[in-house]
């Protein structure tokens, strides 16, 4: 039973939205809309194309900065097993390069979360691109349901 109440309650609303746009006065508002959203729809484009161009860099640098963890890991723990039979300046240098593994992590870690970033930003882009022509087509609808209603005696003749 709630189930009816929700869709009796979403068809007024429907209804509403889709009555924006109904004669041949409101073809101004619906091109100027037509435009806007055109113009929206080229803006994400270009931003989704830098996006995705800016993506193999970084992924490269979170290759490159994984590489240098797993290294710089590595060495600080050879670094380590010399130091446990070594002496001060043994542990002294592991410890160091302990750090310097640390840092490589945190730097891998940071690079990946870029990576992450852009992927997450470029698929924004492509649901915002769809919305954009997903509305355009609506607009199309529109448009030609209010040409539809235009008697053609009073549409302009055309030369040939």
């Amino acid at each position: 039973m709630p189930v009816f109440y929700l869709v009796a309650l979403m068809f007024p609303a429907l209804s509403a939205f889709s009555q924006k746009y109904k004669n041949v006065e409101d073809t101004v508002k619906l091109n100027k809309e037509y435009v806007h959203v055109s113009n929206e729809l080229a803006d994400l484009q270009a931003k989704l194309t830098i996006a995705q161009n800016d993506l193999p860099g970084y992924q490269s640098k979170a290759k490159d900065a994984n590489s240098d963890a797993a290294n710089a890991a590595s060495a600080s723990s050879d670094q380590a097993s010399k130091a446990t039979n070594g002496n001060v300046s043994d542990a002294k240098s592991a410890k160091k390069k302990a750090n310097k593994s640390y840092d490589e992590a945190k730097d891998s870690k940071s690079a990946q979360k870029k990576v992450n970033e852009q992927e997450d930003k470029i698929s924004h882009y492509k649901h915002d691109i769809e919305k954009r022509q997903n509305r355009l087509s609506e607009l199309d609808v529109i448009r030609s349901s209010i040409y539809a209603k235009i008697p053609t005696d009073s549409l302009p003749k055309t030369q040939q």
